[in-house]
């Protein structure tokens, strides 16, 4: 009887104990099904964390610089400008007939509405007038701001200094520097479009990708130009339904650990760039 009763006690905590090893993985899933929407660039020790949108948007606005064949440092003074001046959000509003990510105004000659908040014409005109900047290349980044911007709040721009170079750092190709991007988003909504992802991916970028059955091909002509394309599609994964990038050995998978870039058990190239959708 003392056997029995000395089982059936093991037997009930051994069941209250995988209960509540059940209860804190179920939680921990939880969590993670119902967390919000988020991407995360790092580099150099430092970490942004951007929603979708936002994501999105940076990684058009340093992808022109890419295409103009702007330097890094190009890339880094436009975003740390659209983040104070926007948040990185396309907004369809703002002080005085300001609009967009960059608060460009019509009547200042930034272009008509509709062109303003078109994410690529708007980094266009913004790098149109940066590179007209005289030391812009190695200015202070809220000075050099301000002289295209002509804020009312000249030092406002320093507040995001080193935002705009972690993003930069990502989105224009720097993997050495320790780089690295993960975006955990909701479940594709649909099949996606190969095409249309090559298209803005011409667009934006100026790369040729070569769309098939789910997935789109780029053949880059070096690496970082790989790594800008890489980091591109999956910080437009949300509104392109992209569920995997693969580049240099390493992916991204939208239903798995999508934090980060792991080793991806189908590795291709360092120059190399693969986007599935679905």
């Amino acid at each position: 009887m003392r056997r029995s009763r000395a089982g059936r006690t093991l037997t009930a905590l051994a069941l209250v104990g995988a209960t509540a090893v059940a209860g804190v993985l179920g939680a921990r899933w939880v969590a993670d099904r119902l967390a919000s929407p988020t991407c995360v660039f790092s580099a150099a020790g430092e970490e942004v964390t951007l929603t979708p949108e936002q994501a999105a948007n940076a990684a058009t606005i340093a992808g022109v610089a890419v295409q103009r064949g702007l330097p890094s440092r190009a890339a880094t003074i436009a975003l740390a400008t659209a983040i104070q001046e926007s948040k990185l959000r396309n907004l369809p509003y703002g002080d005085a007939d300001s609009q967009g990510l960059f608060q460009q105004r019509p009547s200042q000659g930034w272009g008509s509405v509709e062109e303003i908040r078109d994410p690529v014409y708007a980094s266009h005109a913004f790098y149109d007038v940066l590179v007209e900047v005289e030391g812009w290349e190695d200015g202070v980044v809220t000075e050099v701001a301000q002289e295209v911007q002509r804020s009312a709040f000249p030092d406002a721009y320093a507040d995001h200094e080193t935002e705009g170079r972690v993003l930069a750092s990502v989105l224009t190709g720097q993997e050495g520097t320790g780089t690295a991007l993960g975006c955990r988003l909701d479940p594709a909504r649909g099949d996606g479009d190969p095409a249309a992802i090559a298209d803005k991916a011409a667009r934006q970028l100026g790369v040729t990708g070569t769309p098939g059955e789910g997935t789109v091909t780029f053949e880059l002509g070096d690496a970082a130009t790989a790594w800008t394309v890489a980091t591109w599609a999956v910080s437009h994964a949300a509104s392109e339904d992209v569920t995997l990038v693969r580049v240099d050995g390493r992916e991204w998978r939208r239903d798995h650990d999508p934090l980060r870039l792991v080793e991806s058990p189908e590795p291709v190239g360092a120059t190399t760039v693969v986007v599935a959708t679905g």
